[in-house]
């Protein structure tokens, strides 16, 4: 298992990510779509999660596949950008076909960032605006770090981030992980540099740094509040089912608890999107889906890590980078 040409999630083929961001507001908006719609499942393990159109990607639901998945700052505010982006898609004709109407499927998860030092006294909800947006600019490379629906993410002691990985396995079938991580936790090790990601890195995609000398015996401090949260997506081209996106990304979950302790705590709203694009066949249809899990979760680990490392300053912040450590 290796990382792809990219080590995005768009090395899965076909897919594409968008951001936009908005500076003074220390918030924005990522989307992940596609040329086509695509299957997707979701599990949510927070405690405190803020959806959009998730009821309908339990595989006993009728619509099957969806346009877009959308990652948004802004709280349940945040979900607006949902809108932005479901009427960005209805313009170009995209969307479920009921009659002569296109009604497009997006799904949409948010964290909660509105106390991170922004100007959040808007006269009209700017996420409308910021979904349009990150899905026009759409493509197969993006930015990672203090970008998108990372932009004012926030950990316990740093600053968080959108982040990205990718890994190519033996079978031939290409996994993604994309996040925005705004956690009560922590992605590093307390007192050091070091992610608790470490074990899982390649190469040095976030510092290269290595694992640890020692670890707490005890859970670390956290900020301890309700604005938190981690959302993330997972993307395979394997042909998989809504009942195996679901399974997938249930395994993914692995990997928010190897990157942030703690995770999925009653004030975080922790999520994680499965995506499939169902262009390579299962040879196992028993071994394969297990490894895609693991390999997912390792992707998602690698991602948060290194949305926290390409975090940058900005004006008015009120948590350090990893860079200023």
């Amino acid at each position: 298992m290796h990382p792809g040409e990219m080590n995005l999630i768009t090395d899965v083929a076909g897919l594409k990510v968008g951001n936009a961001s908005d500076a003074g507001l220390k918030s924005g908006v990522t989307v992940l779509t596609a040329d086509r719609p695509f299957t997707a499942g979701v599990h949510v393990m927070g405690g405190a999660p803020g959806t959009r159109e998730t009821d309908l990607l339990a595989p006993d639901k009728t619509v099957q596949q969806v346009d877009a998945l959308v990652l948004s700052g802004g709280s349940a505010l945040g979900l607006d950008a949902a809108s932005g982006v479901a009427d960005g898609l209805r313009a170009m004709g995209r969307g479920f076909a009921v009659g002569d109407q296109h009604v497009p499927i997006v799904p949409a998860a948010i964290l909660f960032d509105l106390l991170n030092g922004g100007d959040k006294n808007w006269t009209e909800n700017p996420y409308n605006a910021l979904g349009r947006a990150a899905l026009a600019a759409a493509a197969e490379r993006f930015d990672l770090g203090s970008h998108g629906a990372g932009t004012g993410g926030t950990l316990a002691s740093l600053k968080g981030g959108l982040g990205s990985a990718s890994a190519v396995l033996a079978s031939g079938h290409t996994v993604g992980a994309l996040v925005a991580v705004n956690a009560l936790g922590d992605a590093t090790v307390p007192g050091s540099r070091h992610f608790w990601a470490a074990p899982w890195e390649q190469g040095d995609e976030f510092g290269g740094l290595g694992t640890a000398p020692d670890y707490p015996k005890s859970m670390p401090d956290t900020k301890f509040s309700m604005h938190n949260t981690t959302i993330a997506i997972v993307a395979t081209d394997a042909v998989l089912d809504q009942a195996q996106c679901t399974r997938m990304a249930t395994a993914t979950h692995d990997g928010m608890a190897r990157a942030l302790v703690p995770a999925h705590t009653p004030m975080d709203g922790d999520l994680v999107f499965a995506a499939s694009t169902g262009a390579k066949p299962l040879a196992d249809p028993v071994g394969d889906p297990l490894i895609l899990g693991h390999a997912a979760a390792t992707c998602l680990a690698r991602a948060i890590a290194r949305a926290v490392f390409l975090a940058t300053p900005a004006a008015g912040d009120t948590h350090p980078c990893w860079s200023s450590l």
